[in-house]
């Protein structure tokens, strides 16, 4: 599958000017646009920022006819042709979605890496949608990577200074799991993060699995010590009862009535979690092999913005989820040995057992988060997310 592209483009002040002729690009995936922008620079010799979606020929992604806002930073010398867009201001818009917000956000990170003492040799646009903006910084020193988050998922840069190898706590030397280096934050959604070598870990088997399980059980270990503080930094408190409220909240105006039944019982359902006997801790949000990147040599779990402190086996539970029933139930005693090695007289498996459901549940209120965070031309990213969590849910 791949995906046809139209650009409506903004000059540098940020006026409209019309839209290029529509081409092709590989990906299927709306929010990938480095394709986009190399096939522009190659064609017409023209640099673009890709700003935000503007609209699709079908409900949701991956593929079809996608239209974009972007700005060129010089005035093309292709003939354009007619576009109209909205260009009114909207109070969910993120910064590098705004005319001049790509910008803006490069010469900070690039000042960052000037006050690092590294010189930026080409900046390469990635990724943009209504989660996160990121590029590529080449320098003299290595690449760096610029991340930008919305408010709801500003907590990652705290979470990346407080993990136990960053706090002074190290990781177990025997793991094979590492965290990745945050060189700089300004606060308001912005990081620069140092290079990861190697290659994301989709399609992980049960043995590549098994090691990132392994490897990452010390980490939650150590990490029950500075709950407190995780908490108290912004990381999103969802322990015990307070995960029932915080996700009634989310899905306040959805229709649940699939999941109804769940609904009802999950605040008794949480309390017998609880008495299993397991801590809380920090939790990935996202724990599948997509989001671990390195080789056989090292492996690097990214992408906290999905964080939050609660249950363990929220995190073995995604990374069980896309495995065979054999292979999962493997996984998952492996897991449970573990804790009750650390806790005698604890019962994993019962809290695996009574989560399951509760994970897709908690998605479908993270789905329903992401909603209410953006702009509304947006939409069509998670929009099918939630009733689809819900069901699946309900199924469980």
């Amino acid at each position: 599958m791949s995906r046809t592209v139209t650009l409506i483009l903004l000059d540098a002040a940020g006026r409209p000017l019309g839209a290029l002729p529509p081409f092709d690009v590989p990906q299927p995936w709306w929010q990938e646009v480095h394709s986009i922008v190399d096939t522009v620079q190659r064609r017409h010799g023209l640099e673009i920022a890709v700003l935000r979606l503007v609209d699709a020929d079908r409900p949701a992604p991956p593929g079809g006819h996608v239209r974009y806002l972007a700005q060129a930073v010089d005035a093309p010398a292709v003939p354009l042709e007619p576009a109209t867009v909205d260009l009114a201001p909207h109070p969910l818009r993120q910064p590098w979605a705004q005319a001049g917000g790509p910008a803006r956000s490069v010469a900070w990170a690039t000042g960052e890496l000037r006050r690092l003492g590294r010189r930026v040799t080409a900046v390469a646009q990635r990724r943009t949608w209504n989660l996160s903006a990121i590029w590529r910084l080449d320098t003299d020193r290595g690449a760096a990577w610029l991340k930008q988050l919305p408010p709801f998922a500003r907590h990652e840069p705290a979470v990346l200074r407080r993990l136990p190898s960053v706090a002074g706590l190290p990781w177990d030397t025997n793991s094979l799991i590492d965290a990745p280096l945050l060189l700089a934050a300004d606060g308001h959604g912005r990081m620069l993060l140092a290079d990861v070598p190697g290659q994301d870990r989709y399609g992980a088997g049960e043995e590549e699995r098994a090691t990132i399980a392994a490897g990452y059980h010390p980490v939650q270990r150590r990490a029950c010590g500075i709950v407190g503080e995780l908490v108290a930094a912004g990381v999103p408190d969802l322990r015990g009862a307070g995960l029932a409220g915080w996700i009634r909240d989310r899905l306040a105006g959805h229709d649940v009535s699939v999941a109804a039944g769940l609904l009802d019982g999950l605040d008794r359902r949480l309390r017998q979690v609880v008495d299993c006997g397991l801590p809380d801790t920090l939790v990935h949000g996202d724990l599948h092999p997509g989001n671990v990147r390195g080789d056989a040599g090292r492996l690097t779990v990214i992408d906290w913005a999905d964080s939050f402190v609660g249950h363990p086996a929220f995190d073995i539970l995604r990374l069980t989820e896309d495995v065979g029933a054999d292979a999962a139930a493997r996984l998952v005693d492996a897991w449970a040995r573990r804790w009750r090695t650390d806790l005698p007289g604890s019962d994993p498996h019962r809290a695996v057992d009574l989560l399951r459901p509760v994970a897709p549940l908690r998605l479908a209120a993270v789905y329903a988060m992401f909603l209410a965070g953006i702009e509304p031309d947006e939409h069509p990213y998670h929009v099918h997310d939630v009733p689809a969590a819900l069901a699946r849910a309900a199924a469980l």
